[in-house]
C-alpha cells in the first residue's frame, strides 16, 4: 500500500539526529523506494535568493526549507491552486501540488499562492522505509493541505501529532531531552 500523501511524523525513536521532530510529506512511494520533503526545517535563504519570480506568492516566513539531506542543490516547489489539474500535475493533498519554478507566476491556467520551495530530499532505498516503520521510528498519519505551508514550522511536529487520537497525541508533549523531564 502507497503512503504517498501521507505525512512520517517522526517517533522519540527515530535513530539519526537528522531527522528528530521532523514532519516528512511523501510524494512518492512504492517497491522501488520512496521520497518525500521535510517541512519543518526553515533555512536563512529567502525565496527571493533563488527564484525571485515566485517571491510574491511564497508562504510566510518567505524562505527555503531544507527538505532534506539527499541532493540539496535541486529544488523541488510546493503549492496551493485554484487550478484542478494544475499544469497536468496531481493534487499532493488538498488543493496542493507541484509548482514549476521554470514558467513564471501566472504564466498558465494555475493561479499559486503559498508557494514553498524545498533544497533537497529525504529518500528511502526499496524496503528501507518499511523497516524504519516497522522499527517504531515514525508515525504515518493523514497529511492536511495547511501541513505544507505552516505558519509555524518549530511547532509543527508537535501541531501534527496534538490533532491525533488515542496514544499519538500524547507526544505533542514529550520533551526535547526526557531526562529533564
Amino acid at each position: 500500500m502507497s503512503l504517498a500523501g501521507r505525512l512520517l511524523v517522526a517517533t522519540p525513536l527515530i535513530a539519526d539526529p537528522g531527522f528528530e521532530r521532523t514532519v516528512v510529506l511523501l510524494l512518492a512511494h512504492g517497491p522501488q523506494g520512496a521520497f518525500g520533503l521535510v517541512l519543518n526545517r526553515p533555512s536563512d535563504t529567502t525565496v527571493d535568493e533563488v527564484a525571485p519570480a515566485w517571491s510574491d506568492t511564497a508562504a510566510a516566513p518567505g524562505v527555503v526549507f531544507v527538505g532534506g539531506p539527499v541532493g540539496r542543490d535541486s529544488v523541488v516547489a510546493l503549492g496551493r491552486t485554484t487550478a484542478p489539474d494544475p499544469e497536468g500535475a496531481d493534487l499532493i493533498v488538498g488543493d496542493c501540488a507541484p509548482v514549476n519554478l521554470n514558467r513564471p507566476p501566472g504564466d498558465g491556467e494555475a493561479e499559486w499562492s503559498g508557494v514553498r520551495l524545498f533544497a533537497g530530499s529525504a529518500g528511502w532505498a526499496a524496503g528501507q522505509l518499511e523497516d524504519e516503520l516497522d522499527e517504531g521510528a515514525w508515525w504515518t498519519v493523514a497529511a492536511e493541505a495547511g501541513d505544507i505551508v505552516a505558519t509555524d514550522p518549530e511547532r509543527q511536529w508537535s501541531e501534527v501529532l496534538r490533532r491525533q487520537r488515542g496514544e499519538v497525541a500524547w507526544f505533542a508533549n514529550h520533551p526535547d531531552d526526557p531526562t529533564s523531564n
